[in-house]
Parts: C-alpha cells; sequence; structure tokens
C-alpha cells in the first residue's frame, strides 16, 4: 500500500525529521522527493496514522491520495 503525501520541506534537515520520525514509527519504507515536497510512503500502516507521523516533524502535511504501484 503506498501512499503519498505534500509536506512542507525546504531543506536537508527537514527530510531528515521526516526519515526520524518514520523510522521511530516502525514498519515503513518511504521515498522522500525533496525538491517537490511529497514522500511516498509504503506501509501496513493507515493513513492517519502516518499523516499524524509526518505532523510531529512540525511541518505543514497533507494526503496527496494512494500512488499506484508501477
Amino acid at each position: 500500500q503506498k501512499h503519498e503525501f505534500f509536506v512542507d520541506m525546504t531543506c536537508e534537515g527537514c527530510s531528515n525529521a521526516v526519515t526520524r520520525v518514520l523510522h521511530r514509527l516502525g514498519g515503513v519504507q518511504f521515498d522522500i522527493d525533496l525538491p517537490n515536497k511529497k514522500v511516498c510512503i509504503d506501509s501496513e500502516h493507515n493513513v492517519d496514522t502516518l499523516l499524524e507521523t509526518l505532523k510531529k516533524t512540525g511541518k505543514n502535511a497533507s494526503y496527496l491520495g494512494e500512488k499506484s504501484a508501477q
């Protein structure tokens, strides 16, 4: 299950914060697209849990939708 989120990241520090909270959550594989401010997460966790986790970075975060597997 791949989900795409918008996270208002402006720098490497922001993406590191995202990496940190997602690692703490566990059970996730993710790609961070810093230039486009997107985080694609592959996880069994539900969207609400993932969004709440991303918001722990202090950044503005929102759910963009499911990402179809290529």
